[in-house]
């Protein structure tokens, strides 16, 4: 049963089965990427970087392959994600480690885990739980304090398929900040990003409704019969002059630091 649209539990390994090669590579994939590197700021030889939910690995790869002599770790509650991650990075030789970990629970951390990550990425994946504020505490186990921490989520409506592949919300600004800070973190810093072409992108998006669906998972054009090869690479060429914060956009990025002492 379903309401809304929306499954009734997520299925991570069905997902990364079904929509993971459909998703690869997709221009707002690319375009959360190049934001995401840009706030992360310069990363030392000796980092440790965290993507926090990495789905099948791309962000955590590219983070492979940019800063190479950093290290890289991953985690998702998904096996199947995780085994394509770990692969993908076999295959292209990047040192980066993925392991599964539900950050919806409380787990004990052994000492290569605890306090170590000093830069950290959550991209994509706070609208997806119910408890966000339960994943981000659980999260910041694995970060050294003062950690710097990038996030990423959606704002503006959700569409037949964000409720589809288990969007519980989409964000305000003044939200996502509160949530950061009552998960424990300071220095908080929201921007708006995306507007126009994003914000447009996102319209394509909502106004195939549930034909996107039908189209992902049959593996069809995503974004119309004979078309998307098309408008995937306009979309990929105008997206770099997206504003990168202003009062419009529906990509909401904020940059946290891990306080020293979280409350409990």
């Amino acid at each position: 049963m379903t309401v809304a649209g929306q499954p009734e539990s997520d299925d991570w390994n069905r997902h990364w089965g079904a929509f993971g090669d459909a998703v690869s590579g997709n221009p707002a994939t690319t375009y959360r990427c190049r934001l995401i590197l840009k706030f992360l700021g310069e990363i030392d030889s000796d980092a440790v970087v965290l993507e926090i939910g990495c789905g099948q690995g791309e962000l955590a790869l590219l983070l492979a392959e940019t800063f190479p002599e950093a290290h890289v770790r991953g985690i998702d509650n998904s096996a199947e994600g995780v085994m394509r991650a770990a692969r993908t990075a076999r295959e292209r030789r990047l040192s980066a480690c993925f392991a599964q970990r539900d950050l919806l629970k409380k787990a004990p951390l052994d000492d290569d885990d605890r306090g170590r990550a000093t830069f950290a990425v959550c991209s994509e994946v706070l609208e997806h739980v119910d408890r966000p504020d339960v994943l981000l505490r659980n999260a910041s186990d694995y970060l050294a304090p003062g950690c710097r921490l990038v996030v990423t989520v959606p704002g503006g409506p959700r569409s037949a398929f964000d409720r589809h592949i288990g969007h519980r919300r989409h964000f305000t600004a003044r939200r996502l900040r509160r949530l950061l800070e009552e998960s424990g973190f300071g220095d908080v810093t929201v921007h708006r990003a995306g507007f126009p072409f994003f914000d447009l992108y996102r319209l394509v998006v909502i106004a195939r409704g549930r034909r996107l669906i039908a189209d992902v998972e049959q593996s069809k054009d995503a974004l119309g019969d004979g078309t998307s090869g098309a408008a995937l690479r306009f979309f990929n060429r105008i997206f770099r002059y997206n504003l990168d914060s202003s009062p419009f956009g529906w990509q909401l990025l904020a940059v946290a630091r891990r306080s020293e002492d979280l409350a409990s």
